[in-house]
């Protein structure tokens, strides 16, 4: 099973609005974690600029020796990307239903101002709670991603 390290959600101007480890991988001081979400706010934010072909959205997946670092954007520009082991596949599904919670919990709620670090209660709460398991199931060419709600993120040993 594939171990995610982080969670970091950062609006579109760049600024990191929600920010959750996972696990004891490496750990990050505040600092570390506000650099991180600027320096891939405008690696993101390049990529479309220097992107040959039209329409770019910015990068959607960075392969490293020792991680790989997955990014949704919405049509609002709020990014949401996962820090995970290397070869880790399948996080679209993952990042898009955070995504949804993100939608239902957070810009549902009156009292969040937008650009607003995230202190909504309901989505940290979930976001605490590890799956327990990601199912992909694959029938020739399409492929299921199933979510196992019991926890979030860490692997299970």
């Amino acid at each position: 099973m594939a171990a995610i390290y982080s969670l970091f959600i950062v609006n579109k101007s760049g600024g990191l609005i929600f920010y959750k480890e996972y696990g004891s991988a490496g750990r990050m001081d505040t600092n570390d974690s506000l650099r991180v979400a600027s320096l891939w706010h405008s690696m993101h934010a390049i990529s479309q600029q220097l992107s040959p072909t039209l329409g770019c959205t910015g990068i959607e997946l960075l392969e490293a020796d020792t991680f790989d670092l997955h990014c949704f954007q919405s049509l609002t520009g709020t990014k949401f990307f996962v820090v995970c082991e290397p070869g880790t596949q399948q996080m679209e599904g993952l990042l898009k239903h955070i995504y949804e919670l993100y939608t239902d919990y957070v810009l549902k709620n009156p009292f969040y101002e937008m650009e607003m670090p995230i202190r909504c209660e309901l989505l940290i709460s979930t976001c605490r709670r590890p799956y327990r398991r990601i199912v992909l199931r694959c029938w020739g060419d399409e492929c299921t991603l199933n979510f196992v709600f019991c926890s979030f993120f860490p692997p299970v040993h």
